[in-house]
């Protein structure tokens, strides 16, 4: 039986092997959770957050220190070179040929992260859509670059509004892929994600646990937590970053290293730079609930990952399961 949270029925008979997907808001505490239960029941985790594949970004990341990854193995971190783009596509491939892997060696895999295209790629599958064309998302690239995001969000609303509604004005990468489709297909990407059928993930049984704390706390761990960022070096890294990529680096324009490009350019402040951050963190984390709350299924956690009392109710939650 599905279950949404505390006190619905679960199914117990099932034979196919546990999946668990730790899910939430950026601050929630996500990675803490996650070592407990991996910890606990010998599993290996699985990164699904976007920016956390790539190299040398560290500081604005939060990926879990090389001391926490020598806990319990961790799995595609650290994994793709900063000029590189990696698709949900692309990630579900290599997610799913983990998570099988991690199967087979009897453990538990442990799905972790806040980039919900990406989890919906793994678990549900996306729809195939029309072959990449790399001439064509270098030249939107070049646009993004010298015309800002907002230009190419125009030209998505032209071709595809349902689409353009739906992908944020500064998620350029997920934009370029929009209009590839529009373009190379001569149809909306909406009504392809229609027409065609998805390849969800079989062979497992899925546990989704959601983190929702209390909203005001995480909004304050969110802006304690970035103003931390700058004050450990994300101003130092972003500099090495620009002065070793350029614009070729596309997680420059992620959160938190987009404001400390603007405070670099000097376009604004040092101050302004870290407020400006706390307040896209705080944003974001209400696009992930949004998200997140469309997610099938979900067993809700009322609190942070750190919180003892929330991860005994995990641990009881997974141990019904198995």
């Amino acid at each position: 039986m599905p279950f949404t949270g505390a006190g619905a029925e679960v199914a117990t008979t099932e034979t196919e092997p546990l999946l668990v997907v730790v899910l939430g808001p950026t601050g929630s505490g996500k990675t803490v959770l996650s070592l407990a239960l991996a910890g606990k029941f010998g599993g290996e985790i699985v990164n699904c957050d976007s920016v956390a594949m790539y190299r040398e970004f560290e500081i604005g990341t939060a990926k879990p220190t090389l001391s926490e990854r020598s806990r319990v193995p961790h799995h595609l971190f650290d994994c793709v070179a900063p000029s590189d783009h990696v698709t949900a596509g692309e990630y579900a491939r290599q997610a799913r040929q983990i998570v099988r892997e991690i199967n087979s060696r009897g453990n538990l895999p442990i799905v972790v992260g806040g980039t919900g295209l990406y989890l919906r790629a793994l678990l549900e599958g996306l729809f195939p859509g029309p072959q990449r064309s790399e001439e064509l998302r270098q030249r939107l690239r070049e646009r993004a670059d010298r015309r800002g995001s907002g230009y190419i969000h125009r030209i998505l609303c032209r071709l595809d509004p349902a689409a353009a509604e739906k992908i944020h004005s500064n998620d350029v990468p997920k934009m370029i892929r929009a209009i590839e489709v529009c373009l190379t297909a001569r149809q909306k990407m909406t009504e392809m994600w229609k027409q065609q059928g998805r390849n969800p993930l079989v062979g497992f049984r899925m546990l989704r646990l959601g983190l929702n704390p209390e909203r005001q706390a995480l909004y304050e761990r969110i802006n304690y937590r970035a103003q931390e960022m700058f004050e450990d070096g994300l101003v130092e890294e972003t500099r090495r970053l620009l002065d070793k990529y350029g614009n070729a680096a596309w997680p420059l324009s992620s959160l938190g290293y987009r404001q400390a490009v603007h405070a670099i350019r000097g376009e604004i402040t040092r101050e302004q730079a870290i407020a400006a951050a706390q307040r896209a963190h705080r944003n974001y984390a209400k696009r992930q609930m949004t998200w997140f709350r469309r997610e099938p299924e979900v067993y809700w956690l009322q609190g942070f990952g750190d919180d003892a009392g929330i991860q005994r109710e995990a641990i009881a939650r997974i141990g019904v399961f198995r």
